[in-house]
């Protein structure tokens, strides 16, 4: 039976105001110990996302409610996205690699390696329209045998990478501490990233879709670390952190917050119209419908 909480909108920009949705927060799933990796599938109707120290994979069924284990042992996967052609991309935090699922269910391995030694545990990705694939690399998922494989570290530190559509990598960032949740603007001339440890969000212009400059911070956290990010229609910035969703003006203003029970890992638009929107957090995935539509990408 689907549990539901009422919605908090916390207003502190006036801003924020137009946005609201439903009365109530929906929790689709509570059984897992840390949920990440929203992904929304259009075409299936579905939710796809990760449940990391139980290592698999689970799929909510939009049509039925229905909740069931999509890949199990998952490679302890975390973040993830669809990209343009409906394929899952995922980080595998136990294999150290970034991986493809095709059409016919075969399993692509994008990257594992960067100058022939093996990533820490890639965390979240997004597609640029070119094709590349953009990640981050902390260690969590060799920091111990929780969310992974506790293993030695063979890089020389915790960066952002990107595969070109050549399947070459290339380091795009390397002055982070912990890189994790990652967004483009609409028009992918900027690139959001978090630092967990440093707990702030930064803003990175992208040239030619392919390097960065700048990486100023954008917005710092009030609580906790920053997470997941996604971006809506109108521009407004995302973050999962550890009262809710923190929403950001493309200024850096925190306009706002969805206050959730649990601390917040990731979050995605889907539905018909990504206005649909899922929520990771510790053990729980919530649902709620809001008056404002995700961007068209990333998904």
């Amino acid at each position: 039976m689907v549990e539901k909480i009422r919605a908090r909108f916390e207003v502190l920009d006036e801003r924020f105001r137009p946005v609201s949705g439903d009365a109530w927060m929906e929790r689709i799933f509570d059984a897992g110990r840390w949920t990440e990796g929203p992904a929304y599938v259009p075409a299936g109707r579905y939710l796809v996302f990760s449940d990391i120290p139980n290592d698999r994979v689970l799929r909510w069924d939009e049509t039925t409610g229905a909740v069931g284990v999509l890949r199990e042992p998952a490679d302890y996967a975390n973040g993830r996205t669809l990209d343009r052609q409906g394929r899952l991309v995922s980080c595998e935090q136990g294999t150290r690699r970034v991986t493809r699922v095709e059409h016919d269910g075969s399993l692509t391995v994008l990257a594992d390696r960067y100058r022939g030694k093996r990533f820490n545990s890639p965390n979240d990705v997004v597609e640029h329209s070119d094709g590349g694939i953009w990640f981050t690399d902390p260690s969590y998922g060799i920091d111990s045998d929780y969310e992974g494989i506790r293993a030695t570290a063979e890089l020389d530190g915790c960066h952002v990478y990107r595969i070109d559509p050549r399947g070459a990598v290339h380091r795009v960032a390397d002055d982070f501490d912990r890189p994790n949740g990652l967004a483009f603007s609409a028009d992918e001339s900027t690139l959001y990233i978090g630092d967990s440890r440093r707990r702030h969000i930064r803003k990175f212009a992208v040239a030619d879709g392919a390097t960065l400059a700048g990486g100023e911070v954008f917005a710092a956290g009030d609580a906790g670390t920053f997470d997941g990010l996604r971006l809506d229609a109108e521009g407004r910035i995302w973050a999962a952190a550890h009262d809710g969703l923190h929403c950001f003006a493309p200024d850096g203003t925190l306009l706002g917050k969805l206050q959730v029970p649990e601390i917040t890992s990731n979050l995605v638009f889907g539905g018909a119209r990504r206005n649909h929107l899922f929520i990771t957090a510790t053990t729980s995935v919530y649902a709620i419908r809001l008056n404002v539509n995700g961007a068209a990408y990333p998904a």
